[in-house]
């Protein structure tokens, strides 16, 4: 039946050349949804094929399905809520007290609770089996591979590749923008997006998000409305944002309460899992639903693509609405906004002296006047919900990670107080840019680019370092390091113009920055497909860096530098120096004390640096770090093709480069700076110097479509992953 469905929709596509409607409107409007899995496998299946037209149908319906399927729940569940007779008892809503006694009390809440459990089941069943079809939920149950996928928008990555298959420019550009807003650090998906950029047929607007929820769009634009001093038109944004926050948090709270496998593919809370019976199995699921709850907060508070939620969502926004309610006169709202700013931080003595001041403007008070109801509920729900959840922490044995700031400690038990706050001192670096999150988000987002980590600080006995393989293929270090052989011997050499290193007398040193290479492709003295690499390459590992250090800060360019060092024969015997004397690279290091001056001649802008290693065929030259007295080596790195070693620039990471003995080492060197005035300006001349090429051999190619109606399809090369479960097949494409 299924696949006769799938038929039927099939058949609904448009025509080819025919006008596709904006955005994704339903193929069969009142339909009730079909499996997403099936629908997404399928899809997969016409994608490999190069069925274009059937992938792009199928793959809209997967995604329509599963936006479908999620929003019957909620909808169930809120009515369902609704319904007197299926609502659970007022007492029931509390935390247990833990000295309860038998009998008439358990004979008492026992029957109330039940009795509402499966009228609210009957509710739920009768709903979405109205409004999903026979069958209803259980029938739709999604797994987590599948959900996994849709959270990661994989949907839209195989649609940019068809749709642009089929000539449809304006939605290629808007899937591909869609799954780069959730994949900042897609590195092809980066590519493809600059090659849509550049394409006659794609407008600005075309690069739209189908995905982000809305509240972000108005939580961007009020805050830009912000600095621009303009609080009047601020306010409909910024209220649309704290609106849309809520709306939002309902919808995940809502997600919930799904099936209990639903929670398997999320990071189980200790002591979660029940081992018991009916009133342990119904406390552990229970309580999950809680946690999941609670994590709502920091969900709607993360923008697409980031690792980190904005921190202090809520109260952040509350206090923006109450200064511009107050900056155009409306001295009631900026009331009603500082009192809910007051329920998260009673002693908040910024919003105590706004409140004071606003009621004195106001003069006499205002009957009624007090915080927003909306933001009322909320803090009592949630207060509600981590009793429940401080409650099994302290009796049941659970854990329970609180994510706001704001939780009153007098809500805490004594008996958790003090084990919570050892718990904090020992993991004092929780208040530093986390680790443990940036290495899980790594392994989601760079293996599907073939780069792994091989060794991070903890391994390599620091911090802020970082071993990365596989960020360049044979084939590119091949290129690179023919680009630093012809530059090298058209007598080209930029950075350090002698034949000596200015390191050491027994080696050669040879330098090409990127605004050099672009210079010498232009003229034809080397190839331009070596000085393009070597400008892609940059912002890769720049891209790279900055996702694993600086998540929620952008990185820059400061300086990028291929650099050869060659072993000079016959000048090896016996040779007790290095390559490169131990060093760090924004500031002056004092072996003698250990400090490290930020200060000239140190480059004291650059915060990062980064060596992508081309070769290994050489004796010597490993990278190694130091403790700050430059003697004690605590790590050392081999380099080797594609291997990218990353770490802060500052004094907690000395090091040096032992010296190269037999033939020539090549790779590399990157710093990065968070100012943005001391970014490479060469790097971008040289983009600019390729582009100037590229156009005009663009412009060539634009006049073949005249003669061939099909666009150049993207490369052919798929790499498919068939999982023995039977998980769809994981394709990569390239455009």
């Amino acid at each position: 039946m299924l696949r006769l469905l799938r038929l039927l929709l099939l058949l609904l596509l448009p025509p080819p050349g025919s006008p596709e409607p904006p955005g994704l409107a339903p193929l069969a409007p009142g339909a009730p949804p079909q499996a997403p899995d099936l629908l997404y496998a399928d899809g997969l299946r016409a994608y490999a094929a190069g069925a274009w037209a059937p992938a792009v149908a199928l793959l809209r319906e997967a995604l329509r399905s599963q936006a479908a399927l999620g929003r019957a729940r909620r909808d169930c569940g809120a009515s369902c809520a609704a319904e007197p007779s299926a609502a659970l008892p007022a007492q029931l809503l509390g935390a247990p007290e833990p000295d309860s006694g038998r009998g008439r009390t358990q004979e008492s809440w026992e029957p109330l609770l039940l009795r509402a459990a499966l009228r609210r089941a009957e509710c739920l069943t009768q709903c979405t089996a109205r409004r999903l079809g026979p069958g209803g939920a259980a029938r739709l149950r999604v797994g987590s591979t599948l959900r996994d996928a849709f959270r990661r928008r994989e949907p839209y990555n195989y649609l940019q590749r068809a749709y642009y298959q089929m000539k449809k420019l304006d939605l290629a550009a808007a899937a591909a923008h869609t799954f780069f807003v959730a994949n900042p650090t897609h590195l092809q998906m980066r590519e493809d997006m600059a090659k849509y950029r550049r394409m006659s047929g794609v407008r600005p607007q075309n690069f739209r998000d189908l995905e982000t929820p809305p509240h972000w769009a108005a939580y961007d634009t009020g805050l830009e409305l912000l600095e621009h001093q303009e609080a009047g038109l601020a306010l409909p944004n910024l209220e649309e944002a704290l609106q849309g926050s809520l709306a939002q948090m309902e919808n995940c709270r809502s997600d919930c309460e799904g099936p209990e496998e639903q929670q398997e593919g999320e990071e189980e809370e200790e002591g979660a899992r029940s081992q018991g019976g009916l009133y342990e199995a119904i406390a552990g699921h229970w309580i999950r639903v809680l946690q999941c709850r609670q994590r709502c907060v920091a969900d709607i508070a993360t923008r697409p693509g980031r690792s980190f939620p904005v921190h202090d969502f809520l109260p952040s926004q509350l206090r923006r609405l109450h200064e511009a309610h107050a900056h155009v006169g409306n001295l009631s709202q900026a009331i009603e906004n500082v009192l809910s700013v007051l329920l998260f931080y009673p002693e908040d003595e910024a919003a105590k002296k706004a409140l004071a001041q606003y009621q004195a403007q106001l003069g006499e008070p205002r009957p009624g006047l007090g915080p927003r109801e909306d933001i009322q509920h909320f803090i009592l729900r949630s207060q509600g919900e981590k009793r429940q959840l401080y409650y099994a922490m302290e009796h049941l044995g659970t854990s329970f990670k609180d994510p706001d700031p704001w939780t009153p400690a007098a809500l805490i038990p004594e008996g958790l107080r003090e084990k919570l706050r050892e718990d904090q001192e020992k993991r004092s670096w929780d208040h530093e840019p986390p680790q443990p999150k940036p290495l899980t988000y790594w392994k989601d987002v760079l293996l599907l680019e073939g780069v792994t980590l091989t060794q991070d600080a903890r391994q390599l006995n620091g911090s802020e370092r970082a071993v990365l393989d596989g960020l360049l293929t044979p084939t590119e270090c091949g290129v690179l390091l023919q680009l630093a052989k012809d530059a090298a011997g058209a007598g080209a050499r930029s950075g350090y113009r002698g034949r000596r290193s200015p390191h050491t007398p027994h080696e050669h040193f040879e330098g090409l920055t990127v605004l050099k290479a672009a210079q010498l492709a232009r003229a034809g003295t080397v190839g331009s497909q070596g000085a393009k690499l070597l400008l892609e390459v940059s912002e890769r590992v720049r891209t790279l860096t900055q996702a694993y250090f600086s998540p929620e800060r952008p990185l820059h360019l400061s300086f990028t530098h291929l650099v050869c060092r060659s072993a000079i024969e016959g000048e090896q015997e016996q040779r007790m120096d290095l390559s490169h004397p131990v060093h760090a690279d924004n500031c002056v290091l004092d072996p003698d004390t250990g400090e490290c001056w930020r200060e000239p001649p140190a480059y004291t802008y650059r915060d990062y640096s980064g060596l992508l290693y081309l070769n290994d065929d050489f004796q010597g030259g490993d990278l190694f770090f130091t403790q700050p007295n430059a003697l004690t080596v605590t790590a050392q790195v081999r380099p080797r093709c594609g291997r990218l070693v990353a770490f802060s620039s500052g004094g907690e990471n000395p090091h040096g480069v032992w010296a190269v003995t037999r033939g020539r080492r090549c790779a590399l060197a990157l710093w990065h700076t968070w100012a943005p005035e001391h970014r490479e300006q060469e790097w971008t001349e040289a983009k600019e110097l390729l582009q100037e090429s590229e156009e005009e051999e663009e412009e060539e190619e634009e006049e073949m479509p005249n003669r061939n109606p099909s666009p150049e399809p993207p490369s052919r090369k798929l790499q498919r992953v068939q999982d023995k479960t039977g998980k769809p097949p994981r394709v990569r494409e390239e455009l």
